[in-house]
């Protein structure tokens, strides 16, 4: 989901289905895209073609401007938050509005990335200039005469003015503060002043229990063990900007026994390594890895142990998925660079000058 796109492999109009749920990344392209299951994977690769019931549609519109600090993995987060991680189930949703809008390419695969934790079958955000620049020049995007009949395409795919949705949900972009995930879901999240809910009903007790946490404490008290920053939410060029932007000049916490970045590709990679990247992490003391999926999934030895606590930069949250009794809890880039230097969450809009939203 970080390689794909950034060799012109997915291209607006596209079907795209992979055996992994994340591929709702590829809607940030204007493309329907979604994960499939095992049999379905043998079904596309036989026959090029997948039966499937149609989705309804939702439409997310994030009209306003994000505060500067506040970026694509806080809206999402705040989003799941508020319809929770069934709320999209059976729909497609399109993401639009002003906020949307404004997110580069690599934020509005962020969003996408995340859809399916919301419940919903696939995410997408309509082609426009921005789409069309970031495929431009890519090794397999289309070339001379092709590329002009692909972008005069590609430019009609976007919802009609009057198009009517089954359901429609209005956000206001500058309500939304830095978000950190409490819980062993996605939609267990405030945002980075707030509290652990009080668990009036009990339904909070496992996930509480799980976590370590005592229902009232505030976020900013929850204290840390481990940083990763990587996975395909958040591995690009721009997440490793803005980490290292946060982090230059400083030193990780004490406290933290690992803090970790990850590229999500070999190019993004040689990228961040000639900007200089690099050198501000490990300078700061964070490990600089070789690209993959590392700490996301505990899939090698980069994995919590049991009882450990982690800022993950990741999109899921459930019980073990970096490590059997690893916690968890979900935040951006910017965020989890600045809990590796306070060994704690604090708001990072107020904690680092942000200048024109650079952060």
């Amino acid at each position: 989901h970080v390689i794909g796109p950034e060799q012109g492999l997915i291209l607006p109009g596209m079907t795209v289905v992979c055996g992994d749920s994340h591929t709702s990344t590829h809607g940030a392209f204007g493309a329907l895209a979604f994960g499939i299951g095992t049999s379905e994977v043998e079904h596309v690769l036989s026959t090029q073609c997948l039966l499937q019931s149609k989705s309804k549609n939702m439409l997310i519109n994030i009209d306003g401007k994000l505060q500067p600090g506040v970026t694509a993995k806080d809206l999402i987060l705040y989003i799941i938050g508020q319809i929770g991680t069934a709320g999209g189930t059976g729909y497609a949703i399109e993401f639009g509005g002003e906020a949307i809008e404004a997110l580069s390419m690599e934020g509005r695969m962020t969003v996408c990335n995340m859809a399916i934790e919301a419940g919903a079958r696939a995410g997408m955000i309509a082609v426009d200039d921005k789409t069309i620049e970031y495929v431009k020049g890519k090794p397999f995007a289309p070339k001379g005469e092709n590329w002009e009949k692909a972008v005069k395409y590609w430019q009609t795919l976007k919802s009609d003015h009057d198009a009517v949705f089954d359901k429609v949900i209005e956000i206001n972009a500058s309500e939304i503060l830095p978000m950190v995930t409490w819980g062993t879901s996605p939609e267990m999240v405030t945002d980075v002043s707030g509290n652990i809910p009080m668990n009036g009903n009990g339904i909070y007790r496992p996930a509480l229990e799980y976590m370590g946490l005592e229902e009232g404490l505030a976020i900013q008290d929850v204290p840390l063990d481990k940083v990763f920053i990587g996975s395909c939410t958040n591995s690009r060029i721009e997440d490793l900007r803005i980490a290292a932007n946060v982090v230059k000049g400083k030193k990780v916490a004490k406290s933290i026994i690992l803090a970790m970045v990850v590229p999500g590709s070999g190019p993004i990679k040689r990228q961040a390594e000639n900007e200089g990247l690099d050198k501000i992490f490990t300078e700061a003391g964070f490990e600089w890895r070789e690209p993959g999926c590392s700490m996301c999934l505990a899939m090698n030895a980069d994995k919590l142990e049991p009882g450990e606590r982690c800022a993950s930069t990741s999109n899921r949250n459930f019980e073990g998925r970096q490590g059997q009794g690893g916690r968890t809890h979900l935040v951006s880039p910017a965020m989890a660079a600045a809990a590796a230097i306070e060994g704690k969450f604090v708001n990072v809009c107020e904690l680092f000058e942000v200048e024109n939203g650079s952060v």
